[in-house]
């Protein structure tokens, strides 16, 4: 077998070819950032080689716990220091971060826990009746809790462990010789998606892709050298988007927020000078609804990030007339996040109004580590006509594509059929190559950035002892960019009211899937009795 020149005698060796790894961010950020602040909380300030070595002491300290490489260990946080510390100490124990969506019932969290084997959870105290309901569930054995007390903002928080996470991580070493994936292809995080039909899938994500989305949102947000940006975006979320990386590729300040409350991030905004911010459009709805006195001048443009649903353009100028400059991405968190971003053209700045909002309500184009992103028809595997009309499926192919689902083969092959992640999210193709989602396969809603799962919540309210038949869809939403609205048939002969059926919900499903609205009608359908969704999306514009 014949090589080329530049094959021969020119290998791999550790001088030439190591591992991609975020960690090595904060390594380089400790020494080079030494002395600049890492993290704002509170009264509290973290400097970078705190940040540091703080991290190093939770790698040291989980494994004096037991923690080996390729063990989960998962985290019930807000956002706060030791969820940052987390997304480094974990990795560098070898283990594989699992970050815990505080807005889910106990019931998911359990299931969470046991199908990722996790052996140590941190709990922050706010979540600890939570974290208990969850852990009264497991049927195996349960994992090592380390009670995280953030004093300053919840002084009365419940302990569930043996030991808190600052006594935890003193025992641990500054100095600890963390651990470098074998491989970029290691595990770093397990990401749970809400479950379409049945339990949620374990999406696993590997060392080399988020090393890549932490420079992706560098390089999309035109970061200069120490940025400040706000958590408003939970870090649950599939790991805060990546960003708990990017800020120490370029020595960024972290300022912590543990709820989204418009006068916390207007006087964060004025106090830090924050210059980046990501959320969904419940947090513009947040910081432009605030009453005018909590609101503040600021002295230079915010650059703000959102995904699902694009912003209105009455929503888009009323943010540049506080200061912010929005961009609008799209991803999965089976992409780490956003993949997507509507690269916006300056020369788009001229058209009319209705013009430019049609150019602001599309997805766009591939994050620049992106391999590939485009529309295709998933039977037959080939792309659509670019001509803004014909629909078919988000197709993702690249390095911040998932590994695949965890203990799911069946799952990741169907995810992966014909060489390219299936997004399951139907879009057209514009002439220009940017993709414009126009329904979404799995009925999915966003809502606050989070999904719902339009099949889980339809259950619920078919449990109810009055329901005969029930849909439920996505309805625009001001303040949520979309809400669940249920669409409701009764029994013959019953009876039930609005109010009843949400406290029915309430019982059974997360607050935030709630629906928001309930409409008793009879539900449109085919002539085999198959609902049609398309027609009670209408219906809902009028509710």
């Amino acid at each position: 077998m014949s090589t080329s020149i530049y094959d021969r005698d020119l290998p791999k060796t550790p001088a030439n070819y190591q591992p991609l790894t975020p960690l090595s961010f904060l390594a380089r950020a400790g020494a080079v950032y030494r002395d600049h602040t890492a993290i704002i909380h509170g009264r509290q300030r973290i400097t970078y080689s705190e940040f540091y070595a703080r991290a190093r002491r939770l790698a040291s300290a989980l494994g004096k716990a037991g923690i080996k490489r390729g063990e989960t260990v998962s985290a019930l946080l807000a956002n706060t220091p030791a969820m940052l510390e987390a997304h480094y100490g974990v990795p560098m124990a070898g283990a594989v971060l699992n970050t815990l969506n505080t807005r889910l019932d106990a019931a998911i969290i359990a299931f969470s826990l046991e199908h990722a084997e996790t052996r140590l959870v941190l709990v922050d105290t706010e979540f600890s009746g939570l974290m208990k309901e969850a852990l009264a569930l497991l049927k195996g054995k349960k994992p090592i809790v380390i009670d995280y007390v953030d004093s300053e903002f919840v002084p009365d928080g419940a302990r569930l462990g043996a030991i808190d996470y600052e006594s935890f991580i003193s025992g641990g070493d500054p100095d600890f010789a963390w651990v470098m994936p074998e491989d970029e292809w290691d595990a770093i995080s397990l990401n749970y998606t809400s479950g379409t039909t049945g339990n949620p899938k374990g999406v696993v994500c590997h060392h080399r892709g988020a090393y890549l989305i932490a420079q992706g949102n560098v390089l999309t947000q035109q970061m200069q050298r120490h940025p400040v940006y706000l958590w408003t975006l939970p870090m649950f979320h599939c790991n805060g988007w990546g960003y708990p990386w990017s800020m120490s590729v370029m020595g960024g300040t972290h300022v912590t927020l543990r709820a989204v409350r418009a006068k916390a991030i207007w006087q964060a905004l004025a106090e830090h000078k924050v210059t980046h911010l990501c959320g969904a459009p419940i947090v513009m709805a947040t910081i432009l609804n605030a009453p005018e006195d909590e609101k503040t001048k600021l002295p230079h443009a915010v650059e703000f990030t959102t995904a699902a649903a694009p912003p209105p353009e009455v929503v888009l100028a009323r943010m540049a007339e506080a200061g912010f400059n929005v961009t609008h991405v799209y991803g999965l968190t089976e992409t780490y996040g956003p993949a997507v971003v509507n690269d916006w053209d300056s020369a788009w700045d001229a058209l009319a109004p209705e013009a430019r909002a049609a150019k602001k309500a599309r997805q766009g184009v591939n994050y620049i580590p992106l391999e590939a992103l485009t529309v295709m028809d998933p039977e037959t595997m080939t792309r659509v006509p670019a001509d803004g009309e014909t629909l078919g499926e988000v197709m993702f192919r690249g390095n911040i594509v998932m590994k695949g689902y965890l203990k799911n083969k069946q799952a990741s092959e169907d995810a992966f059929k014909g060489g390219w992640f299936h997004s399951g999210d139907l879009a057209v193709l514009h002439p220009d190559g940017y993709v414009q989602l126009k329904d979404r396969s799995k009925d999915i809603i966003i809502s606050g950035g989070e999904n719902i799962s339009s099949i889980e919540v339809e259950e619920v309210l078919y449990k109810h002892p009055a329901v005969q038949a029930a849909a439920v869809v996505a309805k625009a939403d001001e303040k949520w960019g979309e809400s669940p609205c249920a669409f409701i048939e009764i029994k013959p002969g019953a009876s039930v009211t609005a109010d009843e059926m949400l406290d029915w919900c309430r019982k059974g499903l997360a607050r935030y899937k709630v629906p928001k609205h309930v409409v008793f009608a009879e539900l449109p359908k085919t002539s085999t009795g198959k609902i049609q969704k398309f027609k009670l999306r209408e219906m809902a514009k009028n509710v």
